[in-house]
């Protein structure tokens, strides 16, 4: 008697099991916000700053939302994988495990690809407030003219010791990213208040040519120029490396993570959800095989630019 072939509810049940167990990337919750969607698109009107407190003359002065609106259109994303079927009556050494394994990665990574994507295309694609993502002249009601698009020139640091553009010393890199919290730290909202005066919490994302600098930069005790002046002891700074940003190679990102609202918004119309053409379908008669496949709507956008800073050391 031949062995009895893996059902399709014991291989879903599988890929459930190792999407839970690989939770992805840890930086995603960081910089973004998630959003349920119960429709085609989303439409975010709320971006701009809610009013600070004024003294009471002449009764109250309600603040509506800003005039600028986002708008996030979910999409249609997939992926499908295709086992014979005596396949599945072969596996003794876990090798359909392996592959289940490798699109549970696969679908836990899909945020992070979507993000990186918006990091790489935020000199050239706009935000809510009409401008590129990164831009040198961003400006909305009283916040004035302003830039989260920086250049750093490292050999004008004051630094003992100088590197280039691509591999710069650690004490360049120190003060690259001291500049870069100076920059956040400077930024004014839409009625012209500090939008970052109670940041404690900062990610510097880097492409992997620049990680090991970064990491030796931020975990050696930082000196006075750094803690005294732009890093007191309550601010925290992490690193992380992002393979996807390699085409950068001289510049960085720094985001604010503490925020209520982030510098990206991801949007979830449906969660990942895994279908099956298996045992007894047509599909399996003509082909004796099956297939396995996840999909989900969802989508990425810009959020408040004001978190993030972009660094390019020349």
């Amino acid at each position: 008697m031949g062995a009895e072939v893996l059902s399709s509810r014991a291989v879903i049940g599988t890929f459930y099991e190792l999407l839970e167990q690989n939770v992805g990337n840890t930086w995603i919750d960081a910089v973004s916000n998630l959003f349920d969607s119960d429709q085609a698109k989303e439409t975010y009107p709320w971006i701009g700053m809610v009013p600070t407190l004024r003294e009471w003359i002449g009764g109250r002065h309600a603040k509506g939302f800003n005039s600028a609106e986002l708008e996030i259109e979910n999409l249609h994303f997939e992926a499908t994988i295709e086992v014979l079927v005596k396949e599945l009556r072969r596996d003794k050494t876990g090798q359909l495990r392996i592959r289940l394994g490798e699109l549970a990665d696969r679908t836990n990574a899909h945020w992070a690809r979507l993000l990186s994507v918006l990091l790489l295309n935020g000199e050239s694609q706009v935000c809510y407030d009409g401008q590129y993502y990164f831009d040198t002249d961003h400006q909305e009601g009283q916040s004035g003219v302003q830039s989260n698009k920086i250049t750093t020139t490292i050999a004008s640091l004051p630094a003992k010791v100088h590197g280039t553009p691509t591999a710069p010393s650690v004490e360049e890199f120190q003060q690259a990213v001291a500049r870069s919290v100076t920059q956040l730290t400077s930024l004014k909202d839409d009625q012209g208040e500090p939008i970052n005066e109670l940041a404690r919490e900062f990610l510097v994302m880097v492409p992997f040519n620049l990680l090991s600098v970064a990491q030796s930069a931020l975990s050696v005790p930082r000196g006075t120029s750094i803690s005294e002046i732009v890093m007191p002891d309550n601010v925290v700074v992490r690193v992380v490396g992002n393979v996807r940003l390699n085409a950068w190679q001289d510049q960085f990102v720094t985001l604010r993570t503490d925020g209520r609202l982030k510098a990206f918004i991801r949007q979830q119309e449906t969660d990942v959800v895994m279908k099956a053409k298996a045992e007894g379908s047509e599909f399996e008669f003509d082909n004796d095989a099956h297939q396995y496949g996840v999909d989900t709507w969802r989508n990425v956008g810009f959020g408040r630019w004001q978190y993030a800073v972009l660094n390019k050391l020349v």
